[in-house]
């Protein structure tokens, strides 16, 4: 320990412990700023490479018409084709509610017409006053 103390000062480097559980424990003579800024570097390009997921809503009330129903499906394709995942839902007011069928509806054809550019992840529920739906992305094939 001692000798290799003294080789670091002779170099006028710093002695890090790699790995102070090993048998021995094992030591290297190097810069200990430039190994820190190193790993930093390496943290932030790791983390630069993460995707981060978007979640975009489109909402619907029950009785949506066909041409805002057209409309939002393009916006929807458009997400989707930019990666995001889509959540689709159906807010009910009022005395609207008694509507269901007609929201759960609305939203299986809006997942059928979505088929070629998204996978359903989660299937029409009742949530309080809204009717969700999540839909994926489609992994894009190279």
């Amino acid at each position: 320990m001692e000798e290799a103390l003294r080789k670091a000062e002779e170099a006028e480097l710093d002695l890090v412990e790699i790995s102070p559980n090993a048998d021995p424990p094992v030591c290297k003579i190097i810069d200990y700023k430039k190994f820190l800024y190193n790993q930093k570097k390496k943290e932030k390009e790791i983390k630069s490479k993460q995707s981060k997921i978007v979640v975009k809503e489109v909402r619907f009330g029950p009785n949506t018409d066909d041409h805002d129903f057209e409309f939002k499906l393009n916006h929807a394709k458009k997400f989707l084709e930019e990666g995001a995942k889509l959540k689709a839902f159906v807010f009910f007011k009022g005395r609207t509610i008694v509507f269901k069928e007609r929201g759960e509806i609305l939203l299986l054809r809006f997942a059928q017409e979505l088929e070629e550019h998204g996978i359903v992840e989660q299937m029409p529920k009742l949530e309080g006053k809204r009717m969700i739906m999540m839909i994926a992305p489609k992994k894009k094939t190279k």
